[in-house]
C-alpha cells in the first residue's frame, strides 16, 4: 500500500501566514505541519510516499524533506499542481506513482492524536473499494457529513450540510483501491470549480464498496482558519507535554 500527501494550494485562509510559504510548512507546536502526516503514515507502516506539493513554495518541501530520512525513509516522491482544481484533481496526478495498487490519501492539514493501522488493516480485509474515516464533532456544519441507515452503514456524504443528518465527520485521510483514477476521469467540476473528494465517496457508495471507521482520539484540521490552526497548536502542545 502506497501514501499519498496532498499539500498543495495557496492557504488563502491563513493569510496573511501564507504570503511567504505554504501552509503546510508552517510550525505546528515544535513541528512543521507535513511532519505530522508523514509521521502518521510511516507509523501505520506505510513508507512509499508521495507528497502533492503547488503554489509558489514547492522547492522548500524538498529543502525541507530530502528524501525523508528523519523518518527513517530511503526515498520520498514529489509532484506539483499546478492551479487549485481541488483534492480529487491533485489525487489524479499520483495515477502513475500508485501504479494499481492501493493507497491512503492523507490531507496535509489533517493532525490526528492515534494512529490509522487499525484503518488500515480493515481496507486490506476488504481487497477492494474505499474506506473513510469518521470522527464525531460538535459542529459538522463544515465538512462532509453522513447520513446512517437504520443498520448503521453510510446512507450519503453530504458536504457541509446547514442541517446536518449527524454530527459524524468526514476526516481528511481516504483509503482508496485504483479505481479511484476512473471515479475522477468521470466528475465535472463544483460549483467552485474544484473536483470534489465527497463526489469520489460518494460513487464509491453508489457502487455499495465505500466501508468506514471512526477516528478515536482528536482531530484538527489545522488550515481551516486563522483560529482553528492556533487552536491545532494548542491541542498538539498540551497532547505533547501530557505524554
Amino acid at each position: 500500500m502506497k501514501g499519498v500527501i496532498l499539500a498543495g494550494g495557496l492557504g488563502t485562509r491563513l493569510r496573511p501566514l501564507t504570503n511567504i510559504t505554504n501552509k503546510h510548512l508552517l510550525p505546528v507546536y515544535d513541528a512543521p505541519m507535513i511532519y505530522y502526516p508523514i509521521r502518521t503514515l510511516v507509523e501505520a507502516g506505510i513508507e512509499d510516499i508521495m507528497i502533492v506539493c503547488g503554489g509558489n513554495h514547492a522547492g522548500e518541501f524538498l529543502r525541507l524533506l530530502g528524501n525523508g530520512e528523519e523518518f527513517g525513509l530511503k526515498h520520498l516522491n514529489y509532484t506539483y499542481q499546478k492551479d487549485e482544481g481541488g483534492i480529487a484533481e491533485a489525487l489524479g496526478l499520483c495515477e502513475h506513482f500508485i501504479d494499481g495498487e492501493s493507497m491512503v490519501v492523507f490531507l496535509a492539514d489533517n493532525i490526528i492524536e492515534t494512529s490509522i493501522a487499525e484503518a488500515v488493516r480493515g481496507f486490506e480485509k476488504q481487497d477492494y473499494g474505499a474506506r473513510i474515516i469518521l470522527k464525531e464533532v460538535d459542529d459538522p456544519r463544515d465538512y462532509g457529513v453522513v447520513r446512517f441507515n437504520e443498520n448503521g452503514e453510510i446512507a450519503e456524504i453530504i458536504e457541509k450540510p446547514t442541517d446536518p443528518p449527524s454530527n459524524f465527520a468526514v476526516i481528511g485521510v481516504y483509503l482508496y483501491d485504483s479505481m479511484v483514477f476512473d471515479i475522477i476521469r468521470t466528475l465535472v467540476p463544483s460549483k467552485r470549480g474544484e473536483l470534489e473528494i465527497t463526489d469520489v465517496n460518494n460513487a464509491y457508495l453508489q457502487r455499495h464498496r465505500l466501508r468506514h471507521s471512526i477516528l478515536k482520539g482528536w482531530w484538527a484540521d489545522a488550515g481551516a482558519s486563522i483560529d482553528a490552526y492556533y487552536e491545532t497548536i494548542k491541542i498538539v502542545a498540551e497532547s505533547v507535554m501530557s505524554k
